[in-house]
């Protein structure tokens, strides 16, 4: 059995009958009904409700406080970047992008406080945001097209069909596995070697580690971010 953190402690001593519950019901048993919790979904439980306290907050014009500024930046970061890679219609599709950005970001850098580890490194987590950006950029093409959505997947020519039509289901299938292993790989590699370093030294080493794995962090939101961005544009887009 893993480590428990002690927030899991607490959780699986308070609300294993619930959980015990749950699972019975999906015929998903826990391994161990005593500890139905793991690590990775309660800080990840812990972040959404980070989330939900920090962004119910009410912003004013008159007084912008350094939280809304640091929102507003966020907002034209990703705003910017829908733009670019979506084209005009980006901006419809900012709630999905800045949510998984900004939850994906909380996730990675949640592992750097003591007592906390980051869900993005168990791969559980990766794969439900890469299922969820696939059924998104889906849907936003479905929306976009209509039934006419499918003829992305049968090539430029009918008679090319039959030869792309299989390709461009693996092609596609392949994106969810590909999004779970590059975010997973990173984000598992980054925190063992930022928590070996920080193990082995002292103030000034563990502080540049530190920093790494805030690029890191960074790093992999905006990268996950874009190439969700890349699927939708590609899923909306228009023949010229």
């Amino acid at each position: 059995m893993e480590h428990q953190l002690w927030i899991t402690d607490i959780v699986n001593r308070a609300f294993a009958g619930p959980a015990n519950a749950i699972l019975n019901c999906l015929r998903v048993p826990a391994k161990d009904p005593s500890h139905p919790w793991t690590n990775w979904m309660v800080c990840e439980i812990l972040v959404v409700l980070l989330m939900v306290v920090l962004f119910a907050r009410r912003l004013s014009v008159q007084t912008p406080g350094k939280f809304q500024h640091m929102v507003e930046l966020t907002y034209e970061f990703v705003h910017a970047s829908a733009e670019e890679v979506v084209g005009q219609a980006g901006a419809r599709y900012l709630p999905f992008f800045s949510t998984i950005f900004l939850f994906i970001l909380l996730m990675n850098l949640i592992g750097l406080i003591p007592g906390f580890e980051s869900p993005t490194m168990h791969p559980m987590v990766p794969l439900g945001l890469a299922v969820a950006a696939f059924a998104f950029y889906h849907y936003a093409g479905i929306r976009a097209h209509g039934f006419g959505y499918i003829k992305q997947f049968l090539g430029p020519f009918w008679w090319l069909a039959g030869l792309m039509l299989p390709i461009e289901l693996i092609s596609h299938l392949a994106r969810p596995l590909s999004l779970t292993v590059r975010l997973f790989a990173n984000m598992f590699a980054g925190y063992q070697v930022y928590s070996t370093f920080v193990t082995l030294t002292k103030i000034i080493i563990p502080v540049i580690f530190i920093g790494l794995h805030f690029f890191v962090s960074f790093l992999q939101a905006y990268i996950f971010m874009l190439l969700a961005m890349v699927y939708v544009g590609g899923a909306v887009a228009k023949e010229e």
